[in-house]
């Protein structure tokens, strides 16, 4: 069964503050539902079109969990914050088998 990813690109953060009370329900949702952060934030070069954006990479043991993870109560509440702090694009991507 091939992994899935969360890809998380901030095109920008409008309210800090609230960005922070995000993270404080997101982690526990998306790490109780299986996920596992492999990139938060930090150093980053960007190529070719890319943007200098802040990205988060979530690596879920497959496609249906992270779908599941995303979809959750739980998160839906950290959803609720964040669609006020910060403009992003997420996709979920299945990994290579």
């Amino acid at each position: 069964m091939a992994k899935a990813y969360w890809i998380s690109c901030y095109r920008s953060v409008s309210d800090p503050a609230a960005l922070a009370e995000y993270a404080k329900l997101a982690g526990p949702a998306i790490t109780a539902s299986g996920g596992r952060f492999l990139a938060r934030g930090g150093a980053l070069k960007t190529y070719e079109a890319g943007l200098e954006q802040r990205t988060v990479l979530i690596e879920f043991d497959s496609m249906e969990q992270a779908v599941a993870a995303y979809e959750s109560e739980a998160y839906k509440k950290a959803l609720d914050i964040v669609t006020k702090a910060a403009e992003r694009d997420i996709r979920i991507v299945e990994g290579v088998a």
